[in-house]
């Protein structure tokens, strides 16, 4: 059963996710809470698997909250939080700040309920959400915005030539199934690959080595 936190200002938003969400047979609401700090002290206590997080709440943003639920560990759970970023679109530093906080993926209030399920279950199973159009124009604005650090060694030189490309597969937003199609290999063996490219990039999770790969010229466009 995936456990899953919500947090948003407004209980009428709440109420509404909590209703689609539990239509499905392996998800449950453990927790809800209406701003930042709250969120933080919930997600220690009842250890969700997945955090739909609003990112602008009066009485503490959701900025700070998911730093701190990303960094703090898993409280009563096993595994850290995945925060899953639930937005209206507004291209801003709130957004911006999420992602580098360690949001694994964004989502529109508007979606539709199939979608909403869908990344839950996907965050859950310890995927990024780079494969939906809000991901990719937030990364892009992102890696404009924001010039990259000056890395102590270049690790985009030490990635081999299947290890880049998969990566730049991965930034356009294809999956390991479809990324092995497209190059002809097994499944297996993209994610052998892409665990390689990421330990030597030093990136936790796809969302971030998408935004590596957009900051550093390996992301197509």
């Amino acid at each position: 059963m995936i456990r899953v936190m919500l947090v948003d200002d407004q209980a009428v938003v709440r109420a509404g996710f909590r209703f689609l969400l539990e239509q499905a047979d392996d998800i449950e609401v453990v927790a809800e809470a209406s701003n930042g700090p709250t969120a933080v002290e919930l997600a220690r206590r009842h250890g969700p698997d997945v955090v739909c997080m609003d990112v602008r709440m009066p009485g503490g943003d959701g900025l700070a909250a998911t730093r701190e639920i990303v960094a703090g560990g898993a409280g009563a759970g096993t595994t850290t939080p995945a925060v899953l970023v639930v937005t209206t679109f507004d291209l801003d530093e709130y957004v911006f700040g999420a992602l580098e906080a360690g949001a694994g993926g964004f989502i529109l209030k508007d979606c539709e309920p199939e979608e909403l399920i869908d990344a839950v279950r996907r965050l859950a199973d310890g995927h990024g959400l780079i494969d939906q159009a809000v991901t990719h124009r937030v990364i892009t604005e992102f890696a404009r915005r924001k010039a990259p650090p000056a890395p102590a060694v270049d690790a985009a030189a030490e990635l081999t030539a299947r290890e880049a490309e998969i990566v730049r597969q991965l930034a356009r937003g294809l999956s390991n199934a479809e990324i092995a199609e497209e190059l002809v290999v097994e499944t297996s063996t993209v994610k052998s690959h892409l665990g390689r490219a990421m330990a030597k990039v030093g990136t936790r999770d796809r969302l971030q080595t998408v935004v590596w790969a957009y900051q550093n010229g390996l992301a197509p466009g």
